[in-house]
């Protein structure tokens, strides 16, 4: 495809321009971005570890602390870098990449956290079905299919980014490369480009937060057949899950589903789902799930007593 480029780098504005306020900037996302390797990396680690966390619903967790990882990284390490940076330039293939990075991983963040409502309205609706519908095939397939419709809308993004002319000025009112704040400074009329954008990135986070709300609200209701211990243990997961819907989806339904303005909060939502998410995640599942702190606390116990015989 012919790129239609007169500048080759971009100038990321970034969070702030005022030194002090940079230096704030560094701090809290460089403790926020290392909090968030190391919780998902604990989850990760617990779950290939754990003998007790072996079922679809611990699968998809796996995946999605995999998926927050690789989407923190797409953006944090470039605002932390650039914090301390005094003039902070992107190149035009680095910003593509940016692009493709950050719709792929966040789009796999989106199938799976679907996955794992799909496996709880099979585990509380269908109890008696649960292992012959998740099984294991089953469960593979969906991730299966997450990755290469990760990897469809990704590319779907980059084409529509590879078709914007730029002629000028390059600055980016923004930290991180996004379709967004690049149709600010393409020298076309982008009014068809972002009504693709937002009936796919849009349409996307839309439909997917309909549907989820609804299975929740379906399974919320078939509680009430539950005895009082099921419904206690089931209450606590939906709403972590909940939880996790609403600070996935909102931010993006928010950023992905208007006309191309500009709102004063634009870069705390865009850094709230970015990074503060994927550092949420972790703390959410970990600390409301019996299941898996009592693995981690058996993986602790282990490490220690195997480092003692030494």
């Amino acid at each position: 495809m012919k790129q239609n480029i007169s500048i080759t780098e971009f100038i990321l504005l970034g969070l702030t321009q005022d030194p002090m306020k940079k230096k704030v900037v560094f701090v809290i996302f460089f403790i926020l971005y290392v909090g968030t390797l190391a919780g998902n990396l604990l989850i990760i680690v617990t779950i290939k570890s754990s003998r007790t966390l072996g079922s679809p619903m611990y699968y998809f967790l796996f995946y999605l602390s995999l998926a927050d990882s690789c989407f923190s990284t797409s953006t944090a390490p470039r605002l932390i870098v650039d914090s301390l940076s005094a003039k902070n330039i992107i190149t035009y293939n680095e910003c593509m990449t940016q692009v493709f990075a950050l719709h792929f991983f966040g789009c796999m963040e989106i199938f799976v956290v679907i996955f794992m409502a799909v496996d709880r309205y099979v585990a509380i609706c269908k109890p008696l079905r649960y292992l012959n519908i998740m099984n294991w095939q089953v469960c593979t397939i969906l991730i299966v299919l997450a990755w290469i419709g990760s990897f469809i809308h990704s590319i779907a993004q980059i084409i529509l980014a590879l078709r914007l002319p730029f002629c000028g000025p390059n600055l980016i009112d923004h930290y991180c490369c996004d379709l967004q704040p690049l149709l600010k400074l393409a020298c076309m009329d982008t009014y068809v480009i972002n009504l693709l954008l937002v009936s796919n990135s849009g349409a996307i986070c839309s439909s997917s937060f309909v549907i989820l709300m609804i299975s929740y609200i379906v399974i919320l209701h078939s509680l009430r057949n539950h005895s009082a211990e099921g419904r206690k243990k089931a209450l606590s997961t939906c709403t972590s899950h909940i939880i996790v819907v609403v600070l996935c989806f909102g931010p993006c339904i928010f950023i992905y589903t208007r006309p191309p303005t500009t709102f004063f909060m634009d870069k705390m939502v865009t850094v709230f789902y970015t990074i503060g998410t994927p550092f949420l995640n972790p703390l959410i599942y970990a600390l409301r799930n019996a299941e898996v702190k009592n693995a981690m606390k058996k993986l602790w116990h282990i490490k220690i007593t195997s480092e003692s015989r030494r």
